[in-house]
């Protein structure tokens, strides 16, 4: 699915502290990471008004919406096409997690890593 790129990059948003929902803006002005066991990876980008934009494992852009549930942040998907779903995922609460694997929206492992800076848009 063209759609779930981005949004499993969004498990890498690291928290910087214990509240019940996790902050996020340790994410802002950075990018997220995911590689897949291929070696393939894939980058989001999220933005503080609530908005982010990625590339997939292919290079293919897509953007759409961001938001907040309890310990969970929900994808919406809006371009190239609205995505018919909503995928939303567990927030890491420890600032030291930087790097971490979880799964994609289609089961397969990935490893999740936020790294300082937008690149490589």
């Amino acid at each position: 699915m063209r759609f779930a790129a981005p949004l499993v990059l969004a498990l890498a948003l690291a928290a910087s502290s214990a509240s019940a929902a996790p902050p996020i803006e340790a994410a802002f002005g950075n990018t997220v990471v995911s590689t897949f066991p291929d070696g393939k990876t894939q980058h989001i980008w999220l933005d503080s008004d609530g908005g982010y934009t990625a590339a997939g494992r292919r290079g293919q852009p897509s953007s759409g919406r961001w938001s907040l549930k309890a310990d969970e942040i929900c994808l919406r998907q809006l371009r190239p096409f609205p995505a018919p779903i909503v995928y939303c995922t567990p927030v890491p609460k420890d600032a030291a997690t930087v790097a971490w694997t979880s799964k994609a929206l289609n089961g397969q492992p990935v490893r999740l890593q936020l790294v300082r800076g937008r690149f490589p848009q």
